[in-house]
């Protein structure tokens, strides 16, 4: 009971408050379930590709690298998919009390939480050099 008082009386600062630990949650799982150094070399690479890409004027060479670009881009989706997988039930279960408990109090509660969570995401990456 007391959560949901606490909810009532100030909404948007507890949906920034839940906001925060679902978005360093999810993060940090990210973080611990790929390889970042990986992930690292791959963007790396990817921005290698995309100065040559610059440059290039034959067709041959634009076409190996678009393909190499597309290898690369495949990879780091691959590399995404495990830590979405294990937080996805978890995240919709929560996201199905968030609506039941915002919808009647805060009109349009997914977009303040949409823009707490992308602030949050862009700091914490950023901060953690999560990638």
């Amino acid at each position: 009971m007391a959560i949901t008082e606490v909810i009532k009386s100030n909404p948007k600062l507890s949906l920034l408050v839940i906001s925060f630990m679902v978005t360093l949650f999810s993060t940090f799982m990210h973080k611990w379930l790929t390889n970042q150094e990986h992930m690292k070399s791959l963007k790396a690479r990817q921005k290698e590709i995309q100065k040559e890409l610059k440059g290039q004027k034959d067709p041959d060479v634009l076409k190996e690298l678009n393909a190499e670009m597309l290898k690369l881009t495949g990879v780091m989706m691959k590399s995404t998919f495990r830590p979405m997988f294990i937080t996805i039930v978890p995240l919709l279960i929560l996201f199905a009390w968030l609506r039941g408990t915002y919808a009647p109090i805060l009109s349009g509660w997914l977009w303040w939480y949409i823009g707490f969570s992308v602030v949050f995401s862009m700091v914490i990456r950023k901060i953690f050099d999560i990638h």
